[in-house]
């Protein structure tokens, strides 16, 4: 296994993840307890990573890094680089990707605590940020769990986004997902298949941790 692929990936799925907290969080909240009436529409351009080809996806964020795009100059002009083809652009083009997979088991976690506790506490003075981090964020820890994992999960495996936005960058861009379509192409079977096993087990653990934190976690309830 290509060990430079690897330890890229794990960097780049930790950070999306972390990243996707911070925004996914406010955005979870937002869905959950707006009444804005065209809400729906939010939500499904929210969902679109889900059910878009990842090639279109990726297509779409190249152009928005590109140097025609506001972004892509703005980038340029203050790092005299380009974003496309960078790991900077395939952070972005995985938070994209995988916004999704963290949004929505947020939005569950929140819709499932009981909204008199809400009321309750707002009634007794407290803010709603801290209502927030004392009442909703504790009571759905683990929607905030599952929302990690899938995100840290998906973004490890993907390969359309990454391959449009990143290219085949050995040390830059190259991910293990990239790294096993190069051994199959290769014809080195072998390799992609210990390359694929590998993923195979960190992802069956990692799912197998969230399930078992989550049964913990109704457990105590």
């Amino acid at each position: 296994m290509d060990g430079q692929a690897f330890w890229l990936t794990m960097r780049l799925s930790a950070l999306v993840a972390a990243i996707l907290v911070v925004l996914g969080l406010p955005l979870a909240y937002w869905i959950t307890y707006s009444r804005w009436r065209w809400k729906f529409l939010a939500e499904a351009v929210f969902a679109l990573p889900i059910v878009l080809p990842p090639t279109v996806l990726g297509f779409y964020v190249l152009v928005a890094l590109g140097p025609h795009s506001p972004l892509g100059r703005g980038w340029e002009a203050l790092t005299g680089h380009t974003l496309a083809f960078t790991f900077e652009g395939l952070v972005i083009g995985s938070i994209v990707y995988s916004l999704p997979f963290a949004v929505q088991p947020f939005a569950a976690g929140f819709s499932a605590v009981d909204p008199r506790l809400v009321v309750a506490s707002q009634t007794l003075g407290a803010s709603r940020v801290r209502t927030f981090f004392r009442i909703i964020l504790p009571l759905s820890l683990s929607g905030l769990v599952t929302g990690v994992a899938l995100s840290f999960a998906h973004t490890m495996g993907e390969f359309g986004v990454v391959l449009m936005v990143g290219g085949n960058i050995p040390g830059v861009t190259r991910t293990v997902s990239i790294d096993i379509y190069d051994k199959v192409q290769a014809i080195n079977y072998s390799g992609a298949n210990a390359t694929a096993l590998m993923l195979l087990a960190i992802s069956f653990v990692t799912l197998s941790v969230v399930y078992a934190l989550n049964r913990r976690v109704w457990i105590w309830k």
